[in-house]
């Protein structure tokens, strides 16, 4: 497999994620959601997925993280250690708010590299 079909997999992976993550809360209330302990579980796995493949690209695609700074990558990396290893004091809203908001956000720019010329086309 070639370093640019690496990237373009992991990048995948994270669109992937995200928008599970975003199905997963779909139709569903904050309240709801804080008292759902089977979606809280499988949204945070859908972090630890976006964190293991932002990590895997900052490890083989330095120089594509450093060319994309609106994307958080190091910010989202650490997101799979917090989610591991402080779990039981994950904020839910802080979660919600961020599927809600800032994961759209993140699929458009995974959609941006992934197929740079499509605006234009």
């Amino acid at each position: 497999m070639t370093p640019e079909q690496r990237l373009l997999d992991n990048l995948l992976d994270m669109r992937e994620a995200a928008s599970e993550a975003i199905g997963f809360i779909s139709g569903s209330t904050l309240e709801t959601f804080e008292r759902d302990i089977l979606t809280q579980r499988a949204v945070a796995m859908t972090f630890v997925l976006i964190a293991a493949a932002a990590s895997r690209i900052l490890d083989r695609s330095p120089d594509v993280a450093s060319e994309q700074p609106g994307i958080a990558w190091s910010k989202i990396k650490g997101l799979r250690n917090v989610v591991v290893h402080k779990y039981e004091t994950l904020d839910w809203r802080l979660v919600w708010d961020t599927v809600q908001n800032d994961l759209p956000v993140l699929i458009a720019q995974i959609d941006q590299l992934r197929h740079p010329n499509a605006q234009g086309e």
